[in-house]
C-alpha cells in the first residue's frame, strides 16, 4: 500500500469535476414526462447519499488512464441501479427512515416507490445502450440479476437464527458487494485492459464492498441514529441475522443464545438493549471488524497492476476509510 493516504475531502476534491459531470448526467437522465417520477426520483437522488459507488467508477477509470467521457455515464448508471435497489429495499423492509430523512415509501407509498425503482432500472439500461459495448451490457445485466438474487437470499434468512456466517457472507457478496465489483471493473473495461486486470479490479470491488457492509453491520449496533441516518438496531428489528448477531449467538452462553434467537425470530426493538450487551460481551463487534479489515487488505491486492497516481492512492485510501468510518 502507498505510504500516502488521502482523506475523504482529498478524494472528493480530486474527483470534483468528474462528479459534477456525473451529477449533471443524473439530473438530465432522471427527467420524465410523468410528474410523480420526477418528484420521487429527485427526492431519493437528492437525499444526501455519498455517491460512493459512482465514485469508484470514476477513480477506477482515471487510475487506468481513461481520458474520455463515458465514465460519467457509467457512474450515473451505477447510481441509478443503486437507487433503484434502495427504493425496493425500503418497501421490502418497511423502512421509514434512511439517511436521516423519511423514506420515499413513507412519503409517497409503496406502489409509487416500487414503480419508480423500476423506472430507474429501465432508464439505466437505456443508458447502457448508448455506451455501445456488449461487454459492459453483459457485466451490468449480470450485476442486476445477482443483486436481485441476493435480495431473495436475504429474505430467506430473515427471522432465521440458524443462518450461518457463510450464508450471510454470500448474501453480502450478492446484495451489496456485486455493485462495487461492477463499478471498479468497468474502469478497466473502458480502457480495454487485459482480462486479468479487469478481474483484479473486480476482486478489489468485491472485497471493498464486503468490508463496507460488515462495518455497516457494526455501526447498526454502535452509532447514534443521527450518525447512521436510520434507527439503531434496525437490522435486529427487521429480524436480519447480521454477522455480529451470528457470532454472538455462536459464542454466547446458552442463556445469551436463547435471547438472541428469540430476538431474531420475533424482530422489533423489545430486546435491543439486552442484545447490544451480549454483542459487546462476546466480542462480536471486534470479530466483525477484524473480518472487515481482512477484506479491505484483500481488496488492496487487486490494485497491484496500477501505476502510482493520485487515483490509485485514492482507491487504496478508500479500503482504509471503509473500515475506519463512523457513519
Amino acid at each position: 500500500m502507498s505510504e500516502i493516504l488521502l482523506n475523504s475531502e482529498d478524494i472528493n476534491t480530486l474527483c470534483h469535476d468528474d462528479m459534477a459531470e456525473v451529477n449533471r448526467v443524473i439530473r438530465e437522465r432522471l427527467q420524465s414526462d410523468v410528474a410523480l417520477v420526477n418528484q420521487l426520483g429527485h427526492y431519493i437522488i437528492d437525499s444526501g447519499g455519498k455517491r460512493f459507488r459512482p465514485l469508484l467508477v470514476l477513480l477506477s477509470a482515471r487510475a487506468h488512464g481513461y481520458q474520455g467521457q463515458l465514465h460519467h455515464v457509467l457512474a450515473a448508471i451505477i447510481e441509478f441501479i443503486h437507487t433503484a435497489t434502495l427504493l425496493h429495499d425500503d418497501v421490502v423492509d418497511e423502512s421509514a427512515m434512511r439517511r436521516g430523512k423519511e423514506t420515499a415509501n413513507e412519503l409517497f407509498g409503496n406502489a409509487a416507490s416500487v414503480l419508480v425503482g423500476d423506472f430507474l432500472y429501465s432508464r439505466a439500461f437505456e443508458m447502457m445502450v448508448t455506451v455501445d459495448s456488449m461487454k459492459i451490457m453483459a457485466i451490468l445485466a449480470n450485476t442486476t440479476n445477482v443483486i436481485a438474487e441476493g435480495e431473495v437470499m436475504q429474505l430467506m434468512n430473515v427471522h432465521d437464527p440458524d443462518t450461518t456466517e457463510e450464508r450471510y457472507i454470500e448474501v453480502i457478496h450478492c446484495k451489496t458487494a456485486k455493485l462495487f465489483e461492477a463499478a471498479t471493473r468497468l474502469g478497466a473495461v473502458l480502457c480495454q485492459r487485459p482480462e486479468n486486470q479487469e478481474l483484479a479490479m473486480a476482486r478489489y470491488g468485491m472485497h471493498l464492498g464486503t468490508a463496507f457492509q460488515l462495518i455497516d453491520d457494526v455501526l447498526d449496533y454502535t452509532s447514534s441514529s443521527d450518525d447512521m441516518g436510520k434507527n439503531v438496531g434496525d437490522d435486529l428489528a427487521e429480524g436480519k441475522p447480521t454477522l455480529p448477531l451470528i457470532y454472538a449467538l455462536r459464542q454466547g452462553t446458552p442463556e445469551q443464545g436463547a435471547l438472541i434467537r428469540k430476538a431474531i425470530e420475533k424482530g422489533g426493538y423489545d430486546h435491543i438493549n439486552e442484545v447490544q450487551a451480549v454483542i459487546r460481551d462476546t466480542g462480536a463487534l471486534e470479530y466483525t471488524t477484524s473480518i472487515a479489515r481482512r477484506e479491505a487488505a484483500l481488496a488492496l491486492k487487486g490494485l497491484s497492476h496500477l501505476e502510482d497516481s493520485e487515483y490509485r492512492q485514492a482507491l487504496e485510501s478508500l479500503a482504509y476509510l471503509s473500515v475506519e468510518r463512523s457513519s
